[in-house]
């Protein structure tokens, strides 16, 4: 929950303003589907004890769609041929009131809902009586849990010139909102709106930024506003006026009514749309001028990345090498941050596989600093000449190697994981926005603030940001025209959270579900060792083995009971496929595409190989598989077959990884079906650039043009095992089929 929204905890009545933009789609008709979302909203409201109180607009759009219709089918040929008059904005109100109420009634009814229709005018609210007998009306209804549904009765309104006549108590149904959240005495109200709530501009102006708490005194001389909405009376300065009017004692929030959950987001105490908060909050809302903005942040990454390209790849080379020395100096530090980390996830009671990927073990911090040394020497993959073309005489292409700009890592539970990340960004000349899970914040800290400083000021400690409020990755997502790729490490859901809430490319990833397939012609001591280190040695890391597959001919074999006797032994908890269930008398799995990250694993029976990469296929997630056997020819059938993004032949399958393959540090394993699949390294931050060198050269309609698309040589030639096999065209990364894991995630 934000510090500014923790009001939310106290509320009990609350009003919803929906306009007309949100009720009713483009073509004027209503939009049943959004209608249908947000009435879901107010009965899980409306069940939890809520008092919902709805002020709707759209009676005058829906009723003018209905005449325009109507008059259509009455029209000759000869009155369609002229100038047509507009209808009439309170005929169109008392028809569209009509319509708009019935369907108001039966998307309640079908959610169980009773709601009730009260249509006022400015004049009602001049009578001292009606204000009270509306307060008793309203109050009654609300102890029935009935949902009153108000509107401005247009039909019937005296009011002519509503923004000038200044006799009137309320201008729209915006200020009828206002005014109801004073008279009714409302804890918070919500007005719906078609953006996600006050920019300092036009919204459709990319620099225009979200206000998440408006301060009149602040705000109110910066705003600029656009068009209102093309439907409606009022728009979004109105919006304000009555925010304004009614946050004097109620706070008000405008959000979006076309986002999914708004308004449940807002009771949740989530920083979503615009607050408008009242005086006596405003003690305790502490805004902070020294606090850097998520967008300030973004752009400070993006400037010193510039400076960071711009140096020598010598240079680039020594920050790398700096950082590794200073993470060995400062091993103390950080180990005593971690372990202050560890306790406080134990005591919190957080599951071992967690705590696991949360501990930095001995040996570690000089494991990471090699891993960046190793990064430090390996060539310049910025500017790296990929392919020469001469594409007519003195005309020339070159498409280079670049970075891709701004990256945004959100990754879970493992502190090393900052070090590594953070290392690439450097070498890829990137910058990076990192955050971290809350269980690793004081290792975090410690290790950014380590990083930062071995960066130079020629090239910015802006370079590297670290997120530390979980609140902000909402406005970081909103950054499009900052961020250029987002990588979420951790759990699907996070994945999936993600996913749904940017524009940003995503660099997801997928479950860790590894298989070990035992040939029947399997060496079995060495079949013993590869499944054993394959769980054991780390059994909360992706590429560890779940799934353990035994040709069947060995169902009765002294080696495999020997297999999963040692696996018992040393703490495995074994679950049994149908037939390992029946004939071995294991626990039941419930399922094989499973990811246990936990000393626990399934074992099954299968007919030969081909059965085995059937099931692998079937139930595994592309990431590591391996096969132990001695007949070359069955090795050579699972090799070729097995679709995953890493297959090995008698090996364990930790050795996935990027540090092991002689990467460096890696983002992640990729499991996607493209050419950045397996551990993705420094090349997996890199897209290209095309560059074209002539002499003057027009196409002028390609006459006097020779084409010669000739391929040259390239000017410097580099290590292909290291660069040249690995680097891709990351107009491709941006897909969603990209799955992206490290030993970090379960």
């Amino acid at each position: 929950m934000d510090s500014s929204r923790v009001f939310v905890k106290d509320v009990k009545r609350v009003i919803v303003k929906v306009g007309t933009a949100v009720v009713t789609r483009p073509d004027g008709r209503l939009a049943v589907g959004r209608l249908g979302a947000l009435f879901e909203q107010l009965q899980e409201l409306n069940s939890q004890g809520y008092e919902v109180i709805l002020v709707s607009s759209g009676a005058v759009g829906v009723g003018r769609q209905r005449l325009r219709y109507r008059k259509l089918l009455n029209s000759s040929f000869s009155d369609l041929q002229k100038p047509q008059v507009e209808l009439d904005g309170k005929a169109c109100a008392a028809v569209g009131q009509n319509g708009l109420m019935a369907l108001y009634d039966a998307l309640f009814t079908q959610l169980d809902v009773a709601s009730s229709q009260l249509l006022v005018t400015d004049n009602d609210f001049k009578d001292p009586d009606f204000r009270n007998q509306l307060c008793h009306t309203v109050n009654t209804l609300l102890a029935l849990k009935v949902i009153p549904v108000f509107n401005e009765n247009d039909a019937v309104s005296t009011r002519k010139a509503p923004y000038e006549d200044s006799s009137g108590i309320f201008w729209d149904n915006d200020s009828l909102a206002g005014l109801l959240a004073l008279e009714l005495k409302a804890d918070l109200l919500i007005l719906l709106s078609d953006v996600e709530g006050l920019y300092n501009g036009p919204p459709s102006d990319s620099k225009s930024e979200l206000i998440d708490t408006y301060l009149k005194e602040k705000h109110d001389e910066k705003i600029t506003f656009g068009d209102k909405s093309r439907v409606g009376r009022g728009g979004m300065q109105a919006k304000v006026k009555a925010a304004v009017y009614a946050s004097t004692q109620v706070p008000v929030v405008i959000t979006s009514g076309f986002t999914r959950d708004s308004i449940l987001k807002v009771l949740q105490g989530k920083k979503v749309g615009t607050l408008f908060p009242t005086k006596s909050m405003m003690k305790e809302i502490v805004v902070s001028t020294k606090d850097i903005k998520p967008r300030d942040m973004a752009v400070s990454a993006r400037d010193c990345s510039r400076h960071l390209q711009s140096i020598s790849s010598e240079e680039r080379k020594k920050i790398l090498l700096d950082i590794a020395d200073a993470l060995v100096a400062n091993e103390a530090k950080i180990r005593a941050e971690n372990e202050a980390d560890v306790a406080a996830a134990r005591k919190a009671g957080y599951e071992k596989a967690l705590i696991s990927r949360l501990t930095l073990k001995p040996g570690k911090i000089s494991s990471l600093a090699k891993s960046i040394q190793v990064l430090a020497n390996m060539d310049d993959p910025i500017g790296q000449i990929l392919k020469r073309t001469e594409v007519a005489d003195g005309l020339v292409l070159e498409k280079i190697s670049s970075p891709l700009g701004v990256l945004l890592i959100v990754f879970e539970s493992r502190p090393d994981a900052l070090v590594q990340i953070a290392s690439l960004a450097i070498r890829s000349g990137n910058g990076l926005l990192l955050k971290g899970g809350k269980e690793a914040m004081r290792s975090n800290v410690i290790l950014h603030k380590i990083i930062t400083e071995a960066i130079p000021t020629s090239v910015g400690k802006g370079l590297i940001g670290l997120v530390t409020s979980r609140d902000e990755i909402g406005d970081l997502l909103k950054l499009d025209d900052v961020i250029d790729l987002v990588i979420p490490r951790g759990s699907n859901k996070l994945v999936s959270q993600i996913k749904a809430s940017t524009k940003i490319p995503v660099l997801g990833h997928a479950d860790g579900i590894c298989h070990v397939y035992i040939d029947k012609s399997a060496d079995m001591s060495m079949a013993k060792k590869i499944v054993l280190d394959a769980k054991i040695d780390y059994p909360a890391a992706c590429n560890a083995m779940e799934t353990l597959l035994v040709h069947k001919s060995l169902l009765n074999s002294s080696d495999i009971k020997d297999i999963i006797f040692e696996l018992k032994t040393k703490g495995v908890e074994i679950f049994g496929g149908p037939i390992a269930y029946e004939e071995l008398s294991l626990p039941k799995a419930e399922s094989f595409h499973h990811e246990y990250s936990s000393m626990a694993c399934t074992i099954e029976f299968v007919d030969d190989v081909y059965a085995a990469i059937n099931h692998i296929h079937r139930y595994g997630s592309a990431h590591t598989d391996c096969i132990v056997t001695s007949d070359d020819e069955v090795s050579d059938i699972f090799l070729k077959q097995v679709d995953s993004a890493a297959v090995f032949h008698n090996a364990s399958t930790r050795f996935a990884d990027g540090a092991r393959f002689g990467l460096g540090a890696e983002v992640g394993i990729s499991t996607g079906r493209i050419h950045a699949r397996g551990p993705v390294g420094v090349e997996g931050l890199l897209t290209t650039r095309w560059i074209l060198k002539g002499n003057g050269q027009v196409v002028n309609g390609d006459e006097g043009v020779a084409y010669t698309h000739k391929n040259l040589p390239l000017e410097k030639v580099f290590d292909q095992s290291r660069m040249g096999a690995k680097l891709h065209i990351f107009f491709l990364l941006c897909t969603s089929d990209i799955r992206i894991y490290d030993e970090d995630v379960g």
